[in-house]
């Protein structure tokens, strides 16, 4: 009876010793920020103005400026206003289509051209709540235009500058998986400053 007690005591102190280990790698993972994908901190020092990353994005959508996914680089030499966006189309399958934006030293949403001949409209319009990540406070919106035409946006401002983001809702998802997918890319975030000097 002493020996089986004794094995009992040595393979719970084992089974210890190994969960300890193996939590002990996440646990440093998730205290350490996810870095950015490759071509953000370009971005950010071609404008000269700070600039939001996503650390995460659906899958197989990596973030990577001028990689595989990335359909969109538009910086305008006018302003430093950019759109960077990312996609991912299959036939049968449906579509994955994440939008980022920066409008730098502007706070006011941009004007798009309305469907009446020398009208314009708010780009991005319907407030339909707020959501939020550490440091940001967003506004969905869910009547866009342009690029984000069909999408569902997320609006905030920091330093008297807009950004966006913007995911658009067709197969293979829901409403409410975009929204799902937003919330987690708007927690991944990572502000991205210029270089100094």
């Amino acid at each position: 009876m002493g020996r089986l007690l004794l094995l009992t005591l040595a393979a719970l102190a084992l089974a210890g010793c190994s969960a300890s280990s193996s939590v002990e790698p996440s646990a440093r993972a998730a205290a350490e920020p996810a870095a950015c994908p490759k071509g953000w901190n370009a971005l950010a020092g071609k404008i000269g103005r700070p600039v939001y990353c996503p650390t995460w994005m659906p899958d197989p959508l990596d973030g990577i400026i001028d990689g595989r996914w990335n359909n969109i680089h538009s910086v305008d030499r006018r302003d430093g206003s950019y759109l960077i966006g990312f996609v991912w189309q299959e036939v049968a399958s449906g579509e994955l289509h994440v939008n980022l934006r920066g409008y730098p030293g502007r706070s006011a949403i941009p004007r798009c051209p309305g469907e009446v001949r020398g009208e314009s409209v708010p780009c991005f319009a319907d407030a339909r709540g707020h959501r939020s990540a550490p440091g940001i406070d967003a506004t969905v919106y869910t009547v866009n235009q342009g690029a984000d035409q069909w999408h569902v946006l997320y609006a905030w401002r920091r330093a008297r500058s807009l950004y966006t983001l913007s995911m658009h809702v067709a197969k293979p998802l829901t409403y409410a998986k975009v929204i799902r997918n937003l919330d987690r890319m708007l927690r991944s975030l990572r502000l991205v400053s210029p270089p100094a000097g």
